[in-house]
């Protein structure tokens, strides 16, 4: 994964985890619906990383 892409999800999970730990005090349903995301775009990450590494390995590994 280049390191644009890796910033991305850095980043932007970072931002949805911070955005969540707000949201506890004002509506803590709105508040784990965002951490759920913040779960699904983390996830998501790994699946590209290693989608990536399949493709540059040739898919032998």
């Amino acid at each position: 994964m280049n390191k644009g892409l890796a910033l991305w999800f850095a980043v932007s999970s970072m931002a949805l985890v911070t955005l969540s730990a707000i949201l506890i005090n004002e509506s803590p349903l709105l508040a784990v619906g965002v951490f759920a995301v913040a779960t699904l775009n983390i996830g998501w990450g790994f699946v590209t990383k290693a989608r990536i590494q399949r493709k540059t390995s040739g898919g032998n590994a």
